[in-house]
């Protein structure tokens, strides 16, 4: 069984628009210039350092959510890759990249 719903799709759709403007904001704000003085450029660097972590994070979201919009286009979205049972719509809702069930996931 699969899940195509137009819900899920634009709901999909939306995360995945709110992420990439994230992402550009991220990129927006590590082009900005650094500070001359040297304590605050340190913590400029350790800011870079959690903004860097946040973009790998979000692209990480990005491609996983694309591949979801992808599966759904073509017809296995919720369905285990493993197994090739349902994924639970209740697992698909908290986690819509989610490409194993519960049992397949540990």
């Amino acid at each position: 069984m699969t899940v195509d719903g137009s819900q899920e799709k634009q709901a999909l759709q939306r995360r995945l628009e709110e992420l990439e403007g994230r992402l550009e904001k991220l990129k927006r704000d590590a082009a900005q210039a650094h500070s001359s003085d040297s304590a605050e450029q340190a913590q400029e660097r350790e800011n870079d350092e959690v903004v860097d972590a946040i973009g790998v994070e979000t692209r990480e979201a990005i491609v996983a959510l694309k591949a979801a919009l992808l599966r759904m286009e073509e017809g296995s979205y919720g369905v285990c890759v493993e197994c090739g049972g349902t994924i639970a719509a209740a697992r698909l809702e908290a986690r819509p990249e989610a490409t194993h069930c519960i049992n397949c996931a540990d």
